[in-house]
């Protein structure tokens, strides 16, 4: 496994990378103008595109790129900075392959509740490069009718029905099936997982991605690596890891979570040999 920590501008460190050398992207960038990052923010959908252009040559043929993101609201009403930037993926020859929601359990955004409610969503775009070539399906949903017979019929696009293949009729329904694509996952508040980080990305986030949209030994990037979650992801995934981070405090607490759980992993596994 390796890991690799480079401190700098995104697009700076990304334009020397070479093409087609990375298998996913796992990142969450800045939100309009949300929040400060010490300071540090100028960030404008000029500079989003070039950022894009260069994650759309980095990747591989096949490969995944998942861009969690939200809008700011100004003046009473939300930018759709999200949705330009899905369009834009688009338009330099990326495939939306699906758009998902993040329901983050509690209210974490910025601004008041006088004209709306309270927003407790982001949204998670999931663009690849041509076909997808990786998806291991997480299949943890508790399925309501467990036991009882598939149905043989599947409803057509006028409305019609047609016989269901015949391998799959008459099997049982499985205790459970694949998850669908709105993930109930806390945001990251508690005391041992919180940094100093205002936008910190929960772990379990990353780790379902990576896990769904690549396999071990891939090469995974965050380009805006903040705190550093999707290297621990990728650590605890056994996935090899570029993470990108301009902010030097951010930069550090990242290097210290990527590095702590290097260490714990490898106490376990002396442990575990006694």
């Amino acid at each position: 496994m390796s890991i690799e920590l480079k401190k700098g501008d995104c697009l700076d460190v990304m334009t020397v990378m070479p093409d087609a050398s990375v298998d996913l992207v796992v990142t969450s960038p800045p939100y309009d103008n949300l929040r400060t990052y010490n300071g540090t923010c100028d960030w404008t959908f000029e500079i989003f595109k070039k950022i894009a252009d260069q994650i759309y040559r980095v990747i591989k043929d096949g490969a995944t790129v998942v861009w969690v993101v939200a809008d700011a609201s100004i003046d009473g009403g939300e930018t759709g900075t999200s949705f330009r930037q899905a369009l834009y993926f688009q338009e330099i020859g990326m495939k939306i392959n699906d758009t998902m929601i993040w329901a983050k359990n509690s209210f974490t955004a910025v601004g008041a509740l006088r004209t709306r409610y309270a927003q407790t969503f982001e949204y998670m775009f999931i663009f690849t490069k041509g076909k997808g070539k990786t998806f291991n399906p997480i299949t943890d949903k508790k399925n309501k009718c467990v036991g009882k017979n598939i149905l043989g019929k599947i409803r057509e696009r006028d409305g019609s029905t047609k016989p269901m293949h015949s391998a799959m009729v008459g099997k049982k329904i499985r205790e459970y099936g694949i998850r669908y694509n709105v993930w109930n996952i806390d945001s990251a508040k508690s005391n041992t997982e919180r940094t100093g980080h205002p936008a910190q990305f929960p772990v379990q986030l990353a780790h379902d991605h990576i896990i769904s949209w690549s396999n071990a030994g891939d090469v995974v990037l965050d380009p805006f690596m903040g705190s550093g979650s999707t290297g621990v992801a990728c650590v605890n995934t056994n996935r090899n890891f570029i993470g990108i981070e301009r902010d030097s405090e951010y930069f550090e607490i990242a290097k210290k979570r990527i590095d702590n759980r290097i260490k714990e992993i490898e106490v376990e596994k002396t442990n575990s040999l006694f």
